[in-house]
């Protein structure tokens, strides 16, 4: 039997997580942060402008290529998504499982949001309006 802490290891071992520096870096360069945190703690902690928000129960169906309910920033297998909760242990077990679905380069951000804001780098006033996709 497997504990959270296994199942956690099990999928960092396979990521190479970036540090927020290179995480913003990675973006730069063309990388996607998919912010998964639900509406309460973007609200509480705040945003990163320009994270496409897919909250974690929704995150396989938006970013798999060939789901029907895929967002329109997915364009193929081979993009770089950088998965972003609020301390980067949610989103590694949501990265491993997007790299199950053929999305390689997926990864996440170590320490999360509150590492990314730690280091000085660009957040805004938290909000829990719906993502875009959940719009009616």
């Amino acid at each position: 039997m497997s504990t959270i802490d296994d199942l956690l290891a099990a999928a960092r071992a396979r990521l190479r997580r970036l540090e927020p520096a290179e995480a913003a870096a990675a973006l730069a360069d063309g990388a996607r942060l998919v912010d998964i945190r639900p509406g309460w703690q973007r609200l509480d902690e705040g945003t990163v402008p320009g994270a496409l928000v897919i909250e974690r129960n929704h995150l396989e169906w938006r970013l798999d290529p060939a789901s029907d309910a895929r967002v329109a920033e997915v364009t193929d297998h081979d993009q770089q998504w950088i998965v972003l909760c609020s301390e980067g242990y949610t989103s590694s077990l949501a990265a491993a499982a997007l790299q199950d679905l053929g999305l390689h380069r997926a990864t996440d951000v170590v320490g999360g949001f509150r590492a990314w804001a730690a280091a000085g780098l660009d957040t805004a006033p938290g909000s829990d309006d719906r993502p875009e996709y959940a719009r009616p």
